[in-house]
């Protein structure tokens, strides 16, 4: 087959329909091949087997293509031609594979640090729907898909997503089960799904709450703030448990939550005014009544609204008005923890008015909050990404293994991209060796070990990736193995093209 020569008339937009962004030179295309070969050999002791690494870049490679749609067979198709068994075997690796996706989780959690990590970094939690037809894909309930914006037939993933100075990247990742998952009935489509047995059923914060908790357990990434929306907000429970790891959060909470001004007066167990014993604490009946955050909003004077100026929106910084107080929150009834609540207005003809708890200090400024206010963007621009650039929702596989093999793949396929963005914003025109320094030793040290084991094996990138993509003539000529980044002048967004 001839190459594919691409003319500015005829230009093809990324799967995206992305415009592009960057300009590469033709050693800056050659060394993102060296460095694709290098970054994988950095994942080496999650796959057990040669054959499973092997895949495992070429799935690697289908995801960061320019095909519309990254599905398996059409990955095959097109990198390795037409073979059903093929086909059979890369589905087996993602559907059945024996190798373990929290591994590799783990494994990238590590290079995040490296490359990214920052002690005032922030972990976005964030749910993200993948809308299905049928009954039979792990999960699969009528429920709420951000995607489409209604009730529909989806699945649902909880994702943590890490923000730095440095970049964005994903975390982990866990498969919401809906409660019709554990009735009864549904018992044979678990053993179909390959669902874990001793699963039980978690809600969506109990999931978050359940990867934030391993993530501080590891003391791997470093980070300090815990950001989500109102849907994890409005779960005080979610909120108490992020502050027990030692966290700051600042997250948003429905315009119904109840706080005091001030800490009302506890009355301990003991006898009533009637003689009557009570077996429980209460709140002092002349304590005022804890005010609705919509109802504390209105008795601001407008003296103590301030704007600034936020980053964040596709579109560009937003303009808003901030307002601060210090309250006590409710729980059961009583007094909880002292909290800041945020009070934030969009300047624009129709206002919206959002809310917001943190736990952060006292003495925190409220430039720190309005900052970190301003960062919910990123997880929505990370799970795009990974949706439109790397097919993260094109997956066609139904078991539990199957899904998680996916994202974890996907995690890896955006965590290369962020890689070269790295290094490309390092320096224009840089020359961009295998694993070169982000300026952190341990990438480094990584860079050179990969780049020694490479040699010994006598292969070169390009060389290594013919024989995985293409086994049948790995010395073909024609087969350009990673190309030119989808683009016209050179110019690219995230998709690579694997041109034939």
């Amino acid at each position: 087959m001839k190459k594919i020569v691409r003319h500015p008339s005829t230009q093809e937009p990324p799967a995206s329909g992305r415009k592009p962004g960057l300009r590469l030179t033709e050693r800056e295309l050659r060394a993102s091949t060296d460095e694709l070969v290098s970054f994988h050999q950095l994942f080496q002791a999650v796959f057990q087997r040669r054959e499973q690494r092997e895949w495992s870049l070429f799935y690697l490679c289908g995801q960061l293509s320019n095909l519309p749609r990254k599905t398996i067979e059409r990955m095959v198709l097109v990198l390795r031609g037409a073979d059903r068994n093929t086909v059979r075997v890369a589905q087996r690796f993602i559907s059945q594979g024996t190798w373990c996706a929290e591994r590799l989780i783990q494994r990238q959690q590590e290079l995040v640090a490296d490359w990214l990590g920052d002690p005032q970094g922030v972990v976005i939690v964030d749910g993200s729907g993948f809308p299905k037809q049928g009954q039979d894909s792990v999960g699969v309930a009528r429920q709420y898909c951000g995607a489409v914006g209604k009730i529909t037939n989806s699945q649902e993933g909880v994702f943590l997503v890490y923000v730095s100075q440095h970049g964005n990247a994903f975390l982990d990742a866990r498969l919401y089960l809906h409660e019709s998952w554990f009735a009864d009935d549904a018992r044979n489509r678990w053993q179909r799904c390959g669902i874990p047995n001793a699963l039980s059923f978690q809600t969506e914060p109990d999931l978050a709450f359940a990867m934030l908790r391993s993530l501080v357990a590891r003391h791997v990434v470093p980070f300090r703030w815990v950001v989500a929306d109102a849907h994890f907000g409005g779960v005080p429970a979610f909120l108490d448990d992020v502050s027990t790891l030692g966290k700051w959060y600042l997250i948003e909470v429905p315009c119904n939550t109840r706080a005091w001004l001030h800490t009302p007066r506890v009355e301990p167990p003991g006898c009533g005014v009637m003689g009557r014993s009570r077996t429980h604490p209460r709140v002092s009946r002349r304590a005022p009544r804890p005010q609705e955050l919509r109802e504390l909003v209105e008795t601001l004077a407008s003296s103590v609204w301030t704007r600034h100026q936020i980053k964040e929106g596709s579109k560009g910084p937003i303009i808003a008005d901030f307002a601060f107080l210090h309250v006590t929150t409710v729980r059961d009834g009583l007094p909880g923890p002292r909290a800041w609540v945020i009070f934030r207005r969009q300047v624009c003809p129709m206002p919206e008015l959002k809310f917001y708890l943190s736990n952060a200090p006292a003495s925190c400024s409220h430039a720190e909050l309005i900052r970190v206010c301003g960062l919910r963007w990123p997880v929505e621009t990370t799970l795009e990404e990974g949706k439109d650039e790397l097919g993260m929702d094109h997956y066609e596989v139904r078991s539990w293994v199957g899904w998680h093999h996916h994202i974890a793949q996907t995690f890896m396929a955006h965590l290369f991209v962020i890689r070269l963005c790295l290094l490309l914003k390092k320096k224009p025109c840089v020359d961009i060796r295998p694993s070169s320094s982000v300026d952190r030793p341990g990438v480094v040290r990584r860079a050179r070990h990969a780049s020694k084991r490479i040699s010994r094996d006598r292969l070169s990138a390009a060389a290594e990736l013919r024989r995985v993509l293409f086994p049948s003539s790995p010395n073909a000529q024609a087969k350009a193995l990673i190309s030119t980044w989808a683009s016209t002048e050179r110019e690219t967004s995230y998709s690579y093209e694997v041109s034939l």
